[in-house]
């Protein structure tokens, strides 16, 4: 089994990445990091390009994640992956076998993240693993 992390830099994602490495090594798993790199508009040059930035931005978000999981002696697996943020998780977590996925919130309210779609309120609807949304240091 696996704790899945979707790790993006953001406000929220600092305390979901102490939670998960905790979660990781209570239960002796591997901490997989997570970010979904879809960009905008599947076409031409443009989209390419977005497409290369975005996963760089990824690829240096999780390397954060990683040097924290190595701190607390959690190995780790990262996935960039071309897909947006929620199903990236929701299929590794398939792949993985996880336990649990782990995703940090904005502090935004309930409504929002039911009329905007963001990740964790996504997750909370189609995942078939457990999802625990951290919330931001207060």
């Amino acid at each position: 089994m696996s704790v899945v992390l979707g790790y993006d830099e953001s406000p929220g994602a600092a305390r979901a990445l102490r939670i998960a490495v905790e979660v990781a090594t209570a239960f002796d798993e591997t901490l997989v990091l997570v970010y979904g790199a879809a960009a905008p508009g599947p076409s031409g040059e443009e989209y390419r390009s977005h497409i290369a930035a975005i996963r760089e931005a990824g690829r240096t978000g999780l390397q954060h994640a990683v040097t924290e999981a190595d701190r607390a002696g959690v190995p780790t697996v990262v996935e960039v992956l071309d897909e947006r943020p929620a199903q990236a998780l929701i299929d590794a977590a398939n792949r993985h076998a996880a336990r649990v996925i782990v995703v940090g919130s904005w502090g935004e309210s309930p409504m929002r993240g039911a009329l905007l779609g963001s990740t964790p309120h996504k997750l909370l609807h189609m995942s078939h693993v457990p999802v625990l949304c951290v919330p931001p240091e207060d």
